[in-house]
C-alpha cells in the first residue's frame, strides 16, 4: 500500500510539473488531453481513496489531503525551479537579453503559466489545512500569513504546517482507531455518574467549553458526564452551597445515590466545603482534584498586599460585569481570590478535614519552562515561582497534594503541563501527555475501585 502511494504521489508531482511546462516541454495533444483531466483529479483527490478510508475523520480526511498537496506543491517547485532556472539562462545567453523577442514572451508566458498552476495546487492545499488543522493554532497560522511572502523562509513555514498537520492526523486518528477497539469494553462507565467541576472566573457549560475535548472523549468510552454549573466566581463557601445542591440534583435526576467528582483547581475547594459543610458527603463516592492549591498560593498573599483596596475594587467590578454577562447572578471577584491566598487556606482546611468514606485523591502539575505556558501563565509562572517555588503557572507544587493518592504529571524537555493544560483548555496536543487519555486512565480506575 506505500508503494502505491509513493507511485501516486510521484505521478502527481509529475503531473504538476508537466501541466506547469507544456510551453517548454515536447508535450503531445494527446499527453495534454491526459495532464488535464489527471490535474483536476489531483487537485480534488491528492491521496488515493482506499488510504483515505484508512482515516477515520471527514475533518482529518481534509486536513491530510491538504497537506498531501502542499507536498506535491514543495516538490514539484524543486524540480520547476531546477528545470527552469538553468534553461532560462541558456535561453538568454543565446538570444541576448535586451532583444527579448519571441523566446522572451515565451518565457514570459511560461512563468505565468508555472505560477498558476502552483497557485491551484498551494491555495487548494493551504485552505484544507487551515481549516481543519486545529493544532496549527492561532500562532502557526498567523506566522504562515506573514512569512508567506518572505522567499525561502516561506519555504521553511511550509514544511513546519505540513510537519504539524501530519502529526495532528496520524495523533487525532490513532485515537478514534482506540476508541473504536475498546467500544465494548465501555472502560469509563463507572457504577456513579461523573460530576465535572471547574475552577475560578470559568464557566462549564455556556459559550465555551472548560474541560475541551475531555467530557465528549470520556463519553466515547461509557463515562456519564455532568456539571458544577457553580458560578465562575465566588467565595469558597458560597460556591460550596451551589454544589451541594448540584449534587442532590444530579443523583436525582440519574437515580444514582452518588457521584464521582472531578474537580479543577478552587473547585477542589469549593467540593471539600461542599462534603465537609453542607451535607453532600452522603452522595460523594469519590473527590478527585486536578492542580488544585489546598494550601493556598503564597503569591496571592503578595499580590493583594501590594495592591490598593481601591485598585482591587476597580479590577473587581470590571470582572464582575463580564461575569454577569456569562451568567453569574451575584459574582463576588474578591472574595473568590482572597479564599486563594496561603493564609485563606489555612483557616478553610481547618474547617474542611478529609473526609471519612469517601475516596480522595488528587494530581499536579508543573510548567517546565515560563515561555511554554499560553498567556497570560507564561507571565505568571515566573512570578508565581518567586514565592511558591516549581508551578503550573498559577498553583505551586508544594499546595497540589491531599488525599489518600497523589501523582504529580510531569513530562520531559522544554514543554511542562500548565495550569490549563490539564482540562485540556487550549485543545492543545502535548508531546508525552495525552489529556484525553489521562482522564480515560482516572475514570476507569475509578470503575475498577467500584465506583
Amino acid at each position: 500500500m506505500i508503494v502505491f502511494e509513493i507511485l501516486y504521489f510521484l505521478i502527481c508531482t509529475a503531473c504538476v510539473f508537466g501541466l506547469g511546462n507544456i510551453v517548454m516541454l515536447p508535450i503531445s495533444k494527446l499527453w495534454l488531453l491526459l495532464l488535464i483531466p489527471l490535474f483536476i483529479v489531483i487537485t480534488l483527490l491528492p491521496v488515493l481513496p482506499s488510504a483515505s478510508k484508512k482515516i477515520r475523520s471527514k475533518r482529518l480526511r481534509i486536513a491530510n489531503r491538504g497537506s498531501r498537496l502542499l507536498k506535491i506543491f514543495l516538490a514539484s517547485m524543486v524540480i520547476v525551479l531546477g528545470f527552469n532556472i538553468p534553461a532560462m539562462m541558456g535561453a538568454f545567453e543565446a538570444e541576448g537579453i535586451p532583444a527579448i523577442g519571441d523566446a522572451g514572451w515565451r518565457w514570459a508566458g511560461h512563468i505565468l503559466l508555472v505560477i498558476l498552476i502552483e497557485s491551484i495546487v498551494f491555495w487548494n492545499g493551504i485552505i484544507r489545512i487551515y481549516l481543519t488543522a486545529n493544532q496549527l493554532g492561532l500562532k502557526h497560522r498567523l506566522i504562515g500569513i506573514f512569512c508567506g511572502w518572505i522567499p525561502v523562509v516561506n519555504l521553511i513555514c511550509l514544511g513546519i504546517l505540513i510537519r504539524i498537520t501530519d502529526k495532528e492526523v496520524k495523533f487525532e486518528n490513532d485515537k478514534i482507531l482506540l476508541n473504536e477497539s475498546r467500544a465494548s469494553q465501555a472502560v469509563c462507565a463507572t457504577k456513579y455518574p461523573i460530576l465535572m467541576v471547574h475552577g475560578v472566573f470559568f464557566r462549564d457549560f455556556r459559550f465555551f467549553n472548560y474541560w475541551g475535548r475531555i467530557p465528549m472523549y470520556l463519553e466515547e468510552n461509557g463515562a456519564r458526564i455532568f456539571y458544577g454549573n457553580q458560578q465562575s466566581a465566588a467565595s469558597v463557601d458560597d460556591s460550596a452551597k451551589e454544589l451541594a445542591e448540584r449534587i442532590r440534583k444530579v443523583c436525582e435526576e440519574t437515580g444514582a445515590m452518588k457521584v464521582n467528582i472531578i474537580a479543577h483547581s478552587k473547585g477542589g475547594l469549593d467540593c471539600r466545603m461542599a462534603i465537609a459543610k453542607y451535607g453532600a458527603a452522603p452522595y460523594v463516592a469519590s473527590l478527585t482534584t486536578i492542580n488544585t492549591p489546598h494550601r493556598g498560593c503564597e503569591f496571592a498573599d503578595y499580590l493583594l498586599s501590594k495592591i490598593g483596596e481601591s485598585h482591587q475594587q476597580r479590577v473587581a467590578k470590571m470582572y464582575e460585569a463580564a461575569l454577569r454577562k456569562m451568567g453569574d447572578p451575584n459574582p463576588d471577584f474578591l472574595a473568590a481570590v482572597n479564599d486563594l491566598t496561603h493564609s485563606s487556606c489555612e483557616k478553610l482546611n481547618a474547617e474542611m478535614p478529609d473526609p471519612e468514606g469517601i475516596f480522595c485523591r488528587s494530581f499536579g502539575s508543573k510548567l517546565n519552562h515560563a515561555s511554554s505556558g499560553q498567556f497570560p501563565l507564561n507571565f505568571s509562572t515566573l512570578l508565581v515561582g518567586h514565592f511558591d517555588g516549581p508551578n503550573d503557572g498559577l498553583v505551586g507544587e508544594k499546595s497540589f497534594q491531599w488525599g489518600s493518592e497523589y501523582q504529580f504529571l510531569t513530562v520531559t524537555g522544554k514543554r511542562g503541563i500548565s495550569h490549563g493544560d490539564v482540562i485540556d483548555l487550549n485543545r492543545e496536543n502535548i508531546d508525552g501527555f495525552d489529556v484525553r487519555e489521562f482522564y480515560v486512565g482516572l475514570v476507569s480506575d475509578l470503575k475498577k475501585k467500584g465506583f
